[in-house]
């Protein structure tokens, strides 16, 4: 699959104008779902606004490769929703504890895309799903 040309660029112009707000730090528990346990830092991009009305979601890794390289596209149900997440600095181990975190069949799912290339590169996407 093909990203429309410029996309991941906007998508890093978007983060390098945006500060990253960390509301849960990895290892805390869902505010509705204390059995969910954040594998990683989660929070948003301040000054943003999803589909949801609050600021665009962001996982925070570990990986010392700094930029972004993959996002969640995640249906949620029961909300009637549909949200991009983003994924910053994730390892390809971390990008799958995400993806696990996200998709809670039946009722939520999640599909990873991935940046093909380097962000200094021609942009190429190609995707993965949790099914």
């Amino acid at each position: 699959m093909k990203s429309t040309p410029g996309f991941w660029q906007a998508m890093d112009q978007l983060l390098a104008h945006s500060k990253i707000a960390i509301d849960r730090p990895r290892g805390s528990q869902h505010p509705r779902y204390p059995k969910m346990v954040y594998p990683l830092d989660y929070g948003y991009l301040e000054g943003t606004s999803a589909m949801d009305g609050e600021g665009v979601d962001v996982w925070v890794g570990t990986s010392p490769v700094n930029g972004l390289d993959a996002l969640l596209c995640v249906v949620d149900l029961p909300k009637r929703e549909v949200e991009v997440k983003l994924l910053l600095r994730c390892t390809e181990g971390e990008k799958q504890l995400a993806l696990q975190f996200q998709s809670q069949p039946p009722h939520m799912l999640a599909l990873l895309v991935r940046r093909k290339e380097t962000p200094n590169k021609k942009d190429s996407t190609e995707s993965g799903s949790s099914q």
